[in-house]
């Protein structure tokens, strides 16, 4: 089951005023950048950040799943507790590098 475009735009409905947020499509799912760095990934409607280490004091009741078989878990974040999701957006943001441009070939 694919996510739904409807939840990408509550999600980042959700995190706006965070910083630029945007989503980009990738594989069929999404993913969702703060500042130009990947922090949220949103596998059959659920989003998910890394497991790190900045944010486990926040998210160490939440589950934790891959979200794509081959994948390390991730934090299984809840899309209606507002503040929870912006708490753990900040604090990986601050911690997650901006993706290695791709040389032109």
């Amino acid at each position: 089951m694919a996510t739904a475009p409807g939840t990408i735009e509550y999600l980042c409905d959700q995190l706006a005023g965070l910083g630029d947020i945007r989503s980009k499509k990738m594989f069929g799912e999404y993913l969702i950048y703060c500042n130009d760095k990947p922090v949220v990934i949103i596998c059959d409607d659920t989003p998910m950040v890394k497991v790190l280490p900045i944010l486990e004091p926040l998210l160490e009741d939440h589950p934790t799943q891959p979200p794509y078989q081959g994948a390390k878990p991730h934090y299984v974040l809840d899309p209606d507790d507002r503040e929870k999701l912006r708490a753990a957006v900040r604090l990986a943001e601050t911690v997650t590098p901006l993706p290695k441009k791709k040389k032109k070939a």
